[in-house]
């Protein structure tokens, strides 16, 4: 399995309260959008590539993405993003089997994300994948296989499921650890998050250095 068979999802689709609120992709970093940079290091990576947001789609028009909403109801977190990007996947990327998911706060992460996800599934006899750094699990970055659409809809709409590792559990998950040379600056997280305004202003320093 390769790249063109992955279509990628953006997970936007948060309240950002933590951000004081509003789409927190939209808030500048480096003189840019941060979803313009999350999007230049995940497009190469993927076959196709959507938006997961809530509300008016027209903020985003000037991206070139298509916007899929969540289709569970309340923010009911990142799950409902990846399912959205499964939902779409299905309709639109008729070859894909797979989806990546990506975090729309995370300006860093590497740029070989899918291709490690793929050779872990591939090596482990997995069905899906996420993200490690430090020892700490970053399950927001993960790979899901369509296969699993169904299962994934019942645990949340059944069973009110919403944390992702409880749901990720119940499956052969690979955990595919990315040092931390790989940072920003050779010696950071590849996954550290802008969620507040002092760590937007950090990578803000970071990108600029």
């Amino acid at each position: 399995m390769s790249r063109t068979h992955v279509a990628g999802v953006l997970l936007a689709g948060g309240q950002s309260r933590r951000m004081g609120g509003g789409d927190k992709c939209l808030r500048p970093l480096a003189g840019k959008p941060i979803l313009t940079h999350i999007i230049a290091r995940a497009r190469p990576q993927v076959a196709a590539l959507v938006l997961n947001a809530n509300g008016d789609p027209a903020r985003f028009a000037g991206f070139g993405l298509p916007v899929a909403a969540d289709g569970i109801a309340d923010f009911a977190g990142p799950l409902a993003g990846v399912l959205a990007g499964l939902d779409w996947a299905a309709e639109n990327a008729p070859d894909c089997t797979h989806v990546a998911s990506f975090a729309c706060d995370a300006p860093f992460f590497p740029r070989d994300l899918v291709t490690r996800f793929l050779a872990a599934l591939e090596a482990g006899g997995a069905e899906l994948a996420c993200a490690a750094s430090a020892g700490r699990a970053h399950p927001v970055f993960g790979l899901w296989p369509l296969s699993l659409r169904g299962d994934l809809r019942r645990a949340m709409v059944e069973e009110g499921l919403r944390k992702v590792d409880v749901w990720t559990a119940r499956h052969k998950l690979a955990t595919v650890e990315f040092p931390l040379r790989e940072g920003p600056q050779g010696d950071g997280d590849p996954f550290f998050n802008a969620n507040r305004p002092e760590d937007l202003a950090e990578a803000d320093r970071l990108i600029k250095k």
